[in-house]
């Protein structure tokens, strides 16, 4: 059984955008068997940014991967959602180093869930799986996959305690809202997974 499905093509060489959660560290670990891969580590300074930094940089360290990181050095203006200003800022950094293709690790899950939030607002919408040089070829993968991955591999990875936090709205819609959503469509998954699978 496969357990990660990708999407697209990827050249020899690449970036891969690691947070230090299970999801990027699995994401690193499948793709540095066939690749060469550069990490992107942006460190958001929030209270256990220097935990996940220091995790990242030891594990490539250990391995031998390339490793560029960034530190956010301003707070987020009063009145902007933290969220925003905080993928602003990353994306600023990813910007910086587009000499190779830099790969995301959202998810399926990552496309139901933003699919939920963007209809809320009244425009739904999925993750691209394209934004200039940055690409996400694992969103027909499900979480529950890559943490399958992750345990069967022994991949190491580091667990943020605000993915907990509910006042962020990306958490409040994945532990408050998705339960509900799911109980009113069971398909949902494989509903946005069609949407998804377009992109082939």
């Amino acid at each position: 059984m496969t357990l990660i499905k990708m999407q697209g093509k990827l050249p020899r060489k690449i970036s891969v955008a690691v947070s230090g959660g299970v999801d990027s560290m699995v994401v690193l670990d499948f793709l540095r068997r066939n690749h060469h891969v550069q990490v992107l580590h942006y460190n958001h300074s929030t209270g256990h940014s220097d935990e996940a930094e220091a995790f990242v940089t030891r594990y490539c360290s250990d391995k031998g991967i390339s490793f560029l990181k960034d530190k956010c050095k301003v707070t987020a203006p009063l009145g902007r959602s933290r969220e925003c200003f905080w993928r602003e800022q990353r994306y600023k950094f990813f910007d910086k180093h587009n000499n190779y293709p830099l790969v995301m690790a959202h998810t399926l899950d990552d496309c139901v869930e933003n699919w939920i939030f963007t209809s809320l607002n009244g425009a739904s919408r999925i993750i691209p799986y394209r934004r200039n040089h940055v690409v996400r070829p694992f969103r027909k993968t499900r979480k529950r996959d890559l943490e399958l991955w992750a345990h069967m591999n022994n991949v190491p990875y580091v667990t943020d305690p605000s993915n907990n936090d509910i006042s962020f709205r990306r958490n409040y819609i994945r532990h408050k809202l998705m339960p509900h959503a799911l109980e009113v469509n069971p398909g949902l998954f494989k509903m946005i997974s069609k949407i998804v699978r377009q992109d082939d």
